[in-house]
Order: structure tokens, then sequence, then C-alpha cells
């Protein structure tokens, strides 16, 4: 069987169920692209938002260090932890911009999922014609593709920001070194976001060639389908999950057959029998529909929405039910039961239309040999 499969060509889309496995064993749709696009724009403007206060905490900084410097009893380790503190201080908005970026890139195409299976070792990693698979691949190429044009925007957009801005940076030196400061930090947030929004060209490209790569990768053949659906349908809560739904899906269309009946005859409690007959259409009566106890109640509710005529008739009403399948015909020897009970009806509808005599119902005689119990047992008596 193994062999079989790896004959085949993976031709058919991947299963919820397949796609679900991979989730857990790690496999998702992640784009490195949209990560660096994302942390590179995000992190742009985050310098520039601070561009004020970094640039004046920077400017402080300075200060107390050439101070520190000066002073003979400056001690070295206490300026080293001042000068670290400061430069965390100074730092910390950057890095949760940053921490920001990361989680909102990493869970915008493939969601958040943790997976420890990601991060387990596997032999197949080290084996060397793996490795040489990997490098002549599709996604290889790829990969070349995007670093080419990553270079061609990020060269563009420098050389782009030097010739706009060449002269502000020559002008630098010559400014005080807190306007200093900001000025340069300033130039260099401009140049991160106008990279960042070049590189929106490359993740757009990206996004959807991994999420086509992930779909191929998760093909499956022909074979690996069939062999899921029969372990799918083999677990016993998916045969009584699969049967739920299907009498549900049964019982609904029964039930949307309902007000099409010509009479329903009851038991009067626990059975329920819609019958519909059209002479020119049908050699016989019909039951469209038929149901016991809470079905039962459900088509009488139905019935009464419907205006359809409701009649009880217990010995019927069980006869009918044991012996005939819902959509099947009524059977010769329950025809004149039947017929009797449609014609009470058919005259009821004259009377009350006002074209005809009041009719007497006369209950329904049901031969031996249809006669049953409420359990379904056979009766040995005409009721």
């Amino acid at each position: 069987m193994a062999e079989e499969q790896q004959g085949q060509e993976k031709t058919e889309e991947a299963t919820p169920r397949k796609r679900e496995k991979a989730r857990e064993e790690g496999q998702t749709v992640r784009s490195r692209e949209l990560n660096t696009m994302v942390l590179v724009t995000l992190g742009a403007a985050g310098l520039l938002l601070f561009v004020p206060w970094s640039s004046g905490r920077m400017m402080q900084l300075t200060q107390v260090l050439f101070e520190r410097a000066a002073t003979p009893e400056g001690r070295l380790l206490e300026t080293l932890g001042f000068a670290a503190n400061e430069a965390l201080l100074v730092v910390t908005p950057f890095l949760v911009v940053a921490f920001i970026a990361g989680i909102l890139s990493s869970v915008a195409v493939g969601g958040l999922l943790f997976s420890m299976k990601a991060v387990q070792f596997k032999g197949n990693r080290l084996s060397p014609i793996a490795g040489l698979k990997r490098i002549f691949s599709r996604k290889s190429l790829v990969e070349l593709g995007k670093s080419i044009a990553k270079f061609v925007l990020v060269t563009g957009v420098a050389v782009m920001v030097l010739s706009v801005l060449l002269d502000e940076l020559l002008n630098v030196g010559r400014l005080p070194v807190e306007q200093a400061i900001a000025e340069g930090v300033e130039v260099v947030g401009i140049s991160l976001l106008l990279i960042g929004c070049a590189l929106i060209v490359v993740a757009a490209i990206d996004v959807p060639f991994q999420m086509a790569e992930h779909a191929r990768q998760l093909k499956m053949t022909r074979q690996e389908v069939k062999d899921e659906l029969k372990d799918s349908e083999g677990r016993p809560e998916v045969r009584a999950r699969v049967r739920q739904l299907q009498q549900e899906i049964s019982n609904r269309r029964m039930l949307d057959d309902v007000p099409l009946a010509d009479v329903v005859i009851t038991n009067p409690e626990h059975f329920s029998i819609a019958v519909r007959y059209d002479s020119a259409n049908m050699g016989a009566p019909l039951v469209v529909a038929k149901g016991v106890d809470f079905m039962a109640l459900r088509i009488r509710e139905v019935a009464k929405q419907s205006a359809v005529p409701i009649l009880e008739s217990p010995p019927l009403a069980r006869a009918l039910y044991y012996a005939v399948d819902l959509g099947a015909e009524v059977p010769e020897g329950l025809y004149m039961a039947v017929a009797q009970v449609l014609a009470y009806v058919y005259q009821l509808k004259m009377y009350r239309a006002g074209t005809g005599e009041a009719p007497h119902y006369q209950p329904a005689r049901v031969p031996e040999a249809f006669a049953v119990g409420v359990d379904g047992t056979t009766e040995q008596e005409n009721t």
C-alpha cells in the first residue's frame, strides 16, 4: 500500500483533518518577508515617534558621561552601570514596538500557534540528500528571487534617501549636539520607514506564494483521502454523529412534506401518519410523513399550522406506521381503510365549503394481517 501511494501524484486538496494535524505539528503559513516589513515599518514609526524624547535622554547621558569622565573621583563601574540603565531606558520603547510588530506579523497569516512538535529534533533534517533537494527546489529559487528584489529595493531607497537628504546629513556636523542627535535619528527613522514601505512589494508577493506552497505541501493522493475517510468513518462517535445528522435532515424533509398531505391519521398520541393521494398522478395513496411520540407531535403541530385535517384512527395509524415505509405506497390490504378515511376528509371539505352534507365518520376497519398493538406486535382481532 505504501509503494502504491508513493507512485501516486498528490492531486487532492488537504482535508480538514490533514490541516488540523499539520497545525498540531507546527506546520502553518508563515511569511518572513511580511515579518521583516512589519518590523521595519513599525520600528521606524516608533523611532520617529520617540525622537524628541530619546534624543533628549541620549543628550543627558552624553553630558553625564563627559562630566564623570572629567571628574577625578568618578568610578568606572558606577559610570558603566548608569550608562547601561539609561541606554536600556532609551531602547525599551523600541523593543516593545518590535515585540508587538513581531507578534502581529506572525499571527496575521497563519494565526496564533504554539506547538512543541515544531521544535523537536528530526533526523531527516540532517540528511544530505534532503538538504540538496531543498537547495535546488522551487522554493529556493523563489527565495533567491526575493533576496535579489530586496537588495534592489533597499539599495534604490538608500540611494534616493542619500540624494534627497545629502545636504542635511552634511549639515549635521555644524549643529549643536542635541539637535544633531535628533536630526540623525530622524534621518535614520525616515530611511527605515521608506525601506519598510518598499518591502511591501516583496511581502505582497511572498504571502500568496507561502499560502500556495503550504497548500501544495499538504496535498494528498486519492488513496490517502480514501484511507482517511475510511478511518474517520470507522470511529463510533463519527458514525453516530453522521447517523444523527442524516436523521435530522430526513426529519426536516419529512416535515416539509406534511403541508402537502390530505390527512394526518393519529393514534392519537403515540403515532402520526400523513397520507397524500392524487388520483391523476398516483396509483395509490403515499405515506409522506410518519413518526412516533415526539416526531408524531411535531407532525400534528405542522398539520395544524397548515390546516391539514387530523383524524383519530388508532388501529389504522399503527398499521400504517409498521407496514408502510416513508415515501412508499399504501399496500393493497389497507386500500379500503385509507380510502374510507380519504372519502370522509373529502366529504368534510365539501361540507365546510357549503357544497355537501355533514359526513358521518365510521372507524376504519383494518384487516387482521395488518392489525398491530402499540408495541408493534400482531393482534388477532379486528378493531
